[in-house]
């Protein structure tokens, strides 16, 4: 059976109709040399080969033009993160002044509430998941604490229903309806990190504004994974990491989109730094503060040069295999390693992730069936087999095949390895 499945794996690579990239990457090597089945991308992409050059093509442009690098060099540094906005504005379904690439995703989320988060006596409350990312939560609680509520008032989380692993949109519907009146602002992931699901963006900021509180998001694991329309979808605000799918490196600046109805409007709160001041008059250095129109305004600090260069070598390549045809890839190999997990282990593994393609990403997560130490024990054994995949407690593992560069046999292989060590003889 193993066996079927990674010969139909090796010829559905070899006949793909929308082939990755996988060349254009680094494959870190498994235990016997050879390229491992790397489905971490949900937690770290993999190097782009033409990283390297873009970052040394900075550094050389620091050795030979010190400071005049800023205006002197290929892509000067003054507006060195303006290089990456098209694409990311393409990746997220806006205009490029509703983007910006700076900071860092936790750093993004405090400004932007310090923005869309405007408490008042009657409408307080801030929406999440139960179960956000320990930092999405951590920034709100603090957010609330700095407004004088704590989060027993003014902190809901909505769980799913019991004995279900993922979220209903009618719930989350009902759940903003119900305390509409008191909710300030709804702050939803694109992608839950641990299960995988994907939410309809549109559907949740339709009712956050009917209830007359904002939509904000975290799509750390949405961009570079799953179609975004942020600006048609009519999304106030929205925040993100770019290691992950976007593949930019360890700590690589995030990333803001802040719709132009916002982003053009002056009035508003916010944190101010001397990036966000008009272009024009940046280096006049006055002392009055005038916000560049868009989502740049909300710049605080110039931009770190050589962490943008590895995102910009990424990004090209999302332009170069168009995400269209890389999301397509992606539900083919989520559908087949869904198929050949069901076939090969049957009830040993459960999936948790909905298998509705508008419902998922790249990510699926899997339930490993029996105790956690059972579960910890099979998840070690998947790296002495040259398969790098994720953990979360108590029993799930998460796996990602990235379809920029991942392949079929990646996930046939991940199959099989889990198929050894679950101990399930069918005579293969």
């Amino acid at each position: 059976m193993k066996e079927y499945w990674l010969r139909l794996a090796r010829d559905r690579d070899t006949n793909d109709p929308h082939p990755g990239l996988r060349d254009r990457f680094h494959l870190p090597p498994g235990p016997d040399g050879k390229p491992a089945a790397y489905l971490c991308g949900h937690s770290l992409g993999l190097c782009p080969r033409s990283a390297r050059t873009l970052v040394a093509e900075e550094f050389a442009a620091w050795a030979t033009l010190g400071v005049e690098a800023h205006t002197r060099a290929r892509r000067p540094w003054v507006s060195y993160h303006e290089q990456v906005t098209p694409y990311l504005a393409r990746l997220a379904g806006a205009s490029d002044h509703e983007i910006v690439a700076m900071n860092s995703l936790t750093t993004n989320l405090h400004l932007m509430m310090v923005s869309f988060y405007r408490p008042t006596p009657e409408r307080n409350v801030i929406l999440i998941e139960k179960g956000a990312f320990p930092s999405d939560r951590h920034a709100v609680v603090s957010q609330l604490e700095y407004h004088g509520y704590s989060a027993e008032e003014a902190l809901v989380e909505l769980a799913p229903r019991a004995g279900e692993a993922t979220l209903r949109a009618a719930d989350i519907e009902a759940a903003i309806a119900r305390d509409g009146e008191r909710i300030a602002l709804v702050l939803w992931p694109g992608v839950q990190y641990l299960t995988g699901q994907a939410f309809d963006l549109r559907r949740i900021a339709r009712a956050a504004h009917a209830a007359g509180a904002m939509a904000g998001f975290d799509l750390a694991h949405a961009i570079g994974n799953v179609p975004l329309l942020l600006h048609d979808d009519d999304i106030d605000f929205a925040v993100w990491c770019s290691y992950k799918y976007l593949n930019g490196g360890a700590g690589a600046p995030g990333g803001v989109f802040v719709h132009e109805k916002h982003g053009l409007d002056f009035s508003g709160p916010r944190f101010t730094g001397w990036w966000g001041h008009d272009k024009r008059m940046r280096f006049m250095m006055g002392p009055e503060f005038r916000p560049i129109p868009g989502a740049e305004g909300w710049q605080l600090s110039n931009p770190p040069v050589f962490a943008l260069a590895p995102l910009l070598a990424s990004l090209r390549l999302f332009d170069e295999a168009s995400l269209n045809r890389l999301r397509a890839r992606s539900l083919e190999l989520t559908g087949f390693l869904a198929d050949a997990l069901t076939v090969q282990l049957g009830d040993a593994v459960k999936i948790i992730t909905p298998s509705d393609d508008s419902a998922r990403g790249a990510q699926l997560s899997l339930r490993i069936q029996g105790d956690r130490e059972r579960a910890r024990f099979v998840f070690a054994s998947l790296a002495s087999q040259g398969i790098l995949a994720d953990w979360r407690e108590p029993n799930i593992i998460r796996v990602a095949p990235a379809p920029l560069y991942n392949n079929f046999e990646d996930c046939a292989r991940l199959v099989a390895a889990l198929h050894r060590y679950e101990n399930r003889h069918d005579g293969d």
